[in-house]
């Protein structure tokens, strides 16, 4: 059974996009270190689960991109999540409407590599109360925003375990959670 593993990048005042969907300090930290960590992961997901809005920023990008990381892009499985699109013309890519608790548990369960959920806060926010994310990667970025998409919505507390973080040379602190026992 795989593991669903959240990995966002994320602002020192939890945005995971700033007004009107920026993301351009993305690149602020995007360099060697952060593409090595990102090949690494990679190589170890068996699927992509993506909300409808970072499905369209990643499909208008990574289909006419070049580099070891788009190759990758373009051939995984790709999961999609969406009330109003029905069919995708990039490689490889699923659609679902409805039932998002359901079909993630079903896909853990039928996928032998890890799932990764890219972006998307909205549909991480409706799996965190059905304890289907086992693992949240946080990429802190050194911005604050000020205003923006929150990674986390207000609900239910949730305790997470550190298991893992390491800084990289641009600033950004990558932080390895799991859900804490209760």
């Amino acid at each position: 059974m795989a593991k669903l593993v959240m990995w966002n990048l994320m602002t020192l005042d939890g945005f995971v996009e700033g007004p009107n969907r920026d993301i351009s300090w993305h690149s602020d930290v995007w360099g060697e270190e952060l593409e090595q960590l990102s090949i690494a992961q990679l190589n170890t997901a068996g699927g992509l689960l993506f909300g409808r809005v970072t499905y369209e920023l990643m499909a208008n990008h990574w289909p006419s991109a070049t580099g070891e990381v788009a190759d990758f892009m373009n051939a995984a499985p790709k999961y999609i999540f969406s009330r109003t699109l029905r069919k995708s013309d990039w490689n490889n890519t699923q659609m679902f409407s409805s039932d998002a608790a359901a079909t993630v548990a079903r896909l853990k369960r039928d996928s032998a590599k890890d799932i990764f959920l890219f972006g998307s806060a909205d549909l991480a926010d409706s799996l965190i109360p059905h304890g289907l994310i086992d693992e949240f990667r946080i990429a802190l970025n050194p911005v604050i925003l000020g205003g923006g998409t929150p990674l986390f919505k207000p609900g239910e507390k949730r305790r997470l375990k550190l298991i893992d973080s390491r800084s990289l040379s641009t600033g950004i602190v990558i932080l390895r959670y799991v859900p804490a026992a209760k």
